[in-house]
């Protein structure tokens, strides 16, 4: 669960600038805790809200929105009676169910990379490896307009690139992600949007590479053959213990979300291996600015 605020609220703005999906966990933890407490079923729960004990495991994963009545319900069967701590929890609730920046991009958006966008804001950490392009959480915007425009051609390109820009801005927050990236060393060779884009992109990795939350690892065309290969992917780690890893798999009309322990262990030991294989963070540094250099 996330801390409790201090006296100037600092962990409720943290929490809220990591977006509706961590408020959700957030709530959903505390609802779990209330009914465990008073050693209610799941199945009662659901009783008391007219469904059923699988609504109740949603709302406690913070995997669907809250209707206020629900909540209010649930409190009075928890014993939650004092009207002060029932407003926090309905205003927690209302604050959940506000919907994340991305919403008003929701025409351009599959339902699947939305679901995505929540959790990336949500994460404490991001462990990704990309074997072809650059990851789009580190494009830049000229790097991204090439991107899009190999797949869509449309009227949107501008805010179709506008959304890979907001994404970014969780590195500068507060209290950002870590963001741990691997290469394929093909993704830093590939001119896209031609020299120049490539040139500007190459740069921005460096700099990127500099932040104290961001780690950018190149794996050398000469490490060979590797577990991962023709497979790009990122897991998503979460500071709620209510929330367990997520494998994230992209593809081009759908994504897979894993998270099963055998999958999980699966993609943790394949990206430690790659960490393993590909240099150092200060040699891909300079590999980086090698490729920005033309050489």
């Amino acid at each position: 669960m996330i801390a409790e605020p201090d006296d100037d609220g600092h962990v409720q703005s943290v929490v809220a600038e990591r977006g509706p999906t961590v408020l959700r966990i957030a709530l959903g933890g505390q609802l779990r805790k209330l009914r465990e407490k008073k050693g209610i079923t799941r199945e009662a729960a659901g009783d008391a809200i007219r469904g059923s004990h699988a609504k109740i495991s949603r709302l406690e994963l913070g995997r669907t929105g809250f209707k206020e009545r629900d909540i209010r319900d649930l409190l009075t069967l928890y014993g939650v009676h004092d009207a002060e701590e029932r407003e926090s929890f309905l205003e927690l609730a209302r604050q959940a169910n506000e919907p994340g920046w991305w919403h008003r991009y929701s025409d351009l958006l599959p339902q699947w990379f939305g679901t995505y966008l929540g959790l990336e804001q949500a994460a404490s950490k991001i462990r990704t490896y990309e074997s072809h392009l650059v990851p789009g959480l580190l494009q830049t915007p000229e790097y991204a307009r090439a991107v899009v425009s190999l797949g869509y051609e449309d009227a949107d390109t501008d805010r179709r690139v506008a959304v890979r820009q907001r994404r970014q801005e969780i590195l500068f927050r507060s209290d950002p992600p870590v963001v741990w990236a691997v290469l394929d060393e093909a993704a830093l060779v590939r001119p896209v949007g031609g020299a120049q884009v490539h040139r500007e992109q190459m740069l921005h990795l460096v700099r990127l590479a500099k932040l104290p939350n961001v780690t950018i690892q190149v794996l050398p065309f000469t490490a060979g053959e590797h577990a991962a290969a023709g497979s790009s992917f990122s897991i998503l780690r979460f500071a709620e213990a209510e929330l367990p890893d997520i494998v994230y798999l992209e593809q081009l009309t759908s994504a897979l979300y894993l998270e099963r322990r055998q999958d999980l262990a699966l993609y943790l030991s394949v990206m430690d291996r790659l960490s393993v294989q590909a240099e150092r963070p200060d040699k891909s540094i300079a590999i980086m600015e090698k490729y920005a250099e033309g050489r």
